[in-house]
């Protein structure tokens, strides 16, 4: 028998995930899917 899949996230506000990201301090990898 193969292992269970792991469960994959998926980010419904980008608003407000960009907003903590920047709150905590990681501007490296933040993202704006308005910018592509």
């Amino acid at each position: 028998m193969s292992a269970p899949l792991p469960p994959s996230y998926r980010t419904k506000n980008w608003p407000a995930y960009n907003e903590a990201l920047k709150q905590h301090g990681f501007l490296t990898i933040w993202f704006d899917p308005n910018m592509v």
